[in-house]
């Protein structure tokens, strides 16, 4: 009886630990599911709608780096194009993670709407996001060269990041997830930052701040 004791109390104690355990586990899953966002969510739809907004920014600054021989044009399109393409794989990567779609099929839009004046209505898509280049736009961009070209990209994308700001600024007001929080806080730095410089650039080329 003796032996028998100790070893009844030690499989007690395994159990217990074993029941620990788990209970530490489920609590981890219940927890990480409370922290995944639904379709409808905020989260997810910035993720979407920012990444459409940063491919137009990459695209323009891959045209003007063709339009231009100016090495500091050249230089903040690289730095654009870097970033944004960053961005883009970090917020893709949320999505996949969260089993998310990469696009709402209700359309684009509809997390920001009634936020900071943009009221949702029934134009939705790339085109509803603020500051968006339009088709006509990115016709002139290409068809630009040299100063041209340097001018009329640092105007649109001016107006591009104040559109960008203002959907970071709209998510940090909606969203609790702290990875969420300093992607926006980083878009919002970053990005004022870069129009400070734009339109430093502008005056250094002759053309009004934008």
């Amino acid at each position: 009886m003796s032996d028998e004791t100790p070893r009844g109390r030690r499989i007690t104690v395994v159990l217990a630990g074993l029941v620990l355990l788990a209970g530490v586990a489920l609590v981890a899953v219940t927890m990480s599911g409370s922290d995944r966002p639904g379709t409808n969510d905020p989260e997810p739809g910035f993720a979407r709608d920012m990444s459409a907004h940063h491919a137009q920014a990459v695209r323009m600054s891959f045209i003007v780096r063709d339009r231009t021989d100016d090495r500091d044009v050249r230089l903040l399109a690289y730095d654009i194009i870097n970033t944004q393409s960053t961005q883009i794989g970090m917020m893709t990567a949320w999505l996949d993670e969260w089993a998310l779609p990469k696009a709402d099929p209700a359309g684009a839009m509809r997390w920001m709407s009634g936020h900071a004046g943009h009221d949702g209505g029934s134009a939705r898509g790339p085109a509803s996001m603020p500051g968006m280049a339009t088709r006509e736009q990115l016709a002139g961009l290409e068809k630009a060269s040299g100063r041209d070209a340097e001018v009329t990209y640092l105007r649109l994308m001016t107006a591009h990041h104040r559109g960008g700001v203002g959907m970071a600024e709209a998510v940090l007001a909606l969203t609790g997830h702290d990875r969420v929080r300093r992607l926006a806080r980083t878009m919002v730095d970053g990005q004022q930052a870069e129009i400070k410089l734009m339109n430093t650039m502008l005056r250094e080329r002759g053309a009004p701040s934008a």
